[in-house]
């Protein structure tokens, strides 16, 4: 089954599905929602519009398994050394994943 990219780029106005920043389709990837491996299909309805990050922290995991990662990302961030400076010096702020994916918001 060939997929529709174009398609698949407007599902959610040339945004990200996952972290919600604007994409073009030539730099969009397509992510199945639920992977191949784990018997996702090429279905319009398993995919989605990913940026590069995205789609790459992802990688196999099902859209259950990428929300708990997620919630853990603001402690492995935390860890980082330079992360540790960074927030000593007010440069930056590190908050919690709220659970919620862009496309989830924009649903709710």
């Amino acid at each position: 089954m060939r997929v529709d990219r174009e398609k698949v780029h407007v599902k959610y106005g040339g945004y990200c599905a996952y972290c919600g920043k604007m994409i073009t389709l030539k730099g969009m990837q397509v992510d199945h929602i639920n992977p191949k491996w784990n018997g996702g299909t090429d279905a319009e309805d398993n995919l989605n519009p990913s940026c590069r990050s995205c789609n790459h922290y992802k990688r196999e995991k099902n859209l259950e398994q990428y929300r708990e990662y997620m919630k853990t990302l603001h402690e492995r961030v935390s860890a980082i050394y330079i992360s540790k400076v960074a927030l000593d010096y007010g440069v930056i702020r590190i908050k919690p994943f709220d659970g919620l994916f862009h496309f989830e918001k924009l649903e709710a």
